[in-house]
């Protein structure tokens, strides 16, 4: 009997993981096909700034499930608002793969209509999977949120891998007539390929979040109620809650009910601290320290800029695992972990600002300290954000909504904050390849 439920429960985990990666992939992937698209599309360079914008104003979509919950709270059925945002990524992606390439001519320019308006689409679906996903988590324990977080990490990982095997970015320095240029190979497949590969990862998501519907009608089926012993009742107070809150999933009515809790219980001077670490430690992950990372790392080289971005999209999701064992509950531990975060992120962007002639620049050493620093950096504020997302879930379905929020405003924060330094004010120096930056 043990056996078949570690059976069914590793199935959910698995499953879970799935369903989360489809919540950022879309995004991530984007930016990392950036290298590639901008040599095609008549943008160019100009593509990154287009792209902040639109995921900007993805956000209308986390903006419209708010004012629905706040106004006919219970009215909001999750779980077809994400079947049908998981339907529109997937139709979306597929029309990105055919027509990411194609061109309209607007005001007598050529504009790349097609691929904004999908990027566009796809950037309203992860906005608006943060206030959705997440409160649908409230149908399953707290482990399964660890799971949910483990998931997202893979968002990152994966098409970074794929983008790495595809050679993005990957260049030679020549020597032409005395001078060193640098000299871009030709990637291994094409961005279309690369688009495909993203309409894959969406529909295994999709069906994967299927799949748990009909595992949780399944499970709301076969369920009997029971009547705890009042012998034992005291000492199964844990296991009691997770029969009425779903030992594998609660129902719709359960759900409606938990989400209009007095306000006086959820906005406590904890779950705000709470709240508040969550949107800092998005504004630094999502938003603030991706935008410099091609200064952080560049100046050592374009192989310390992959190690970076690699391993540190690995700690994501090992951090994530941690969490699933260890959960620390303390506020002041958190501070704690914030700050030490804090401070890794500081070193980077001090790096950034010192960009193209950051220290240790040609000592091993150097490469070393900015490869951690990003490993650590990730992995803290990873295991951080999965803590407090399992601490809400504690809090109930309003709880998560406002985790979703959290995460949504400080990202956007972080990225709105970032985007004029970088890309009007040019803020930050770039290395040029294939020189000396610092002679």
């Amino acid at each position: 009997m043990s056996g078949s439920r570690w059976g069914g429960a590793a199935v959910t985990h698995g499953l879970m993981a799935l369903f989360a990666m489809g919540s950022w992939i879309s995004v991530n992937s984007l930016w990392v096909e950036l290298p590639v698209v901008v040599n095609t599309l008549p943008e160019e360079w100009n593509l990154p700034a287009y792209l902040s914008l639109l995921i900007a104003f993805g956000n209308l979509g986390p903006i419209a499930v708010t004012i629905t919950h706040h106004c006919a709270p219970g009215r909001l059925n999750e779980r077809l608002v994400i079947h049908g945002i998981q339907v529109l990524a997937v139709v979306a992606s597929a029309f990105l793969a055919i027509f990411w390439s194609h061109t309209v001519t607007i005001a007598g320019e050529e504009r790349s209509l097609p691929f904004l308006l999908l990027t566009f689409v796809l950037s309203l679906v992860c906005c608006t999977s943060n206030v959705t996903f997440l409160p649908f988590m409230f149908r399953y324990p707290p482990q399964y949120i660890q799971t949910f977080f483990i998931g997202q990490g893979l968002s990152a990982l994966f098409p970074c891998i794929v983008a790495l095997g595809q050679g993005v970015s990957k260049l030679e320095c020549k020597t032409v007539n005395g001078t060193a240029k640098p000299e871009y190979l030709k990637e291994s497949f094409p961005a279309q390929n690369f688009f495909w590969f993203l309409f894959v990862m969406l529909l295994v998501s999709a069906l994967s979040f299927l799949a748990l519907t009909r595992r949780q009608t399944e499970s709301q089926g076969d369920a009997q109620p029971q009547e705890p012993d009042n012998a034992a009742g005291a000492n199964n107070d844990k296991e009691t809650h997770l029969l009425c809150n779903g030992e594998t999933v609660v129902s719709e009515e359960q759900v409606q009910v938990e989400e209009q809790p007095p306000e006086r219980t959820f906005w406590t001077p904890h779950n705000i601290y709470l709240l508040a670490l969550l949107a800092i430690s998005n504004a630094l992950t999502n938003g603030v320290l991706p935008s410099v990372q091609s200064f952080t790392c560049l100046p050592y080289d374009t192989m310390t800029f992959h190690l970076s971005v690699v391993l540190g999209n690995i700690a994501n999701p090992l951090a994530c695992f941690l969490a699933m064992f260890v959960v620390l509950r303390s506020s002041s531990g958190l501070g704690f972990l914030s700050i030490a975060g804090g401070i890794f992120a500081a070193y980077l962007m001090a790096l950034a600002a010192l960009s193209p002639c950051p220290p240790l620049l040609g000592n091993p050493a150097g490469v070393a300290l900015v490869v951690i620093s990003w490993i650590v950096f990730t992995g803290l504020f990873s295991y951080l954000k999965v803590v407090i997302g399992t601490l809400l879930h504690e809090a109930g379905h309003a709880a998560l909504l406002w985790c979703g929020i959290s995460i949504q405003a400080g990202s956007l924060i972080g990225a709105l904050t970032m985007f004029p330094l970088v890309n009007i004010y040019h803020v930050f120096t770039r290395a040029q390849e294939c020189v000396d930056n610092c002679s």
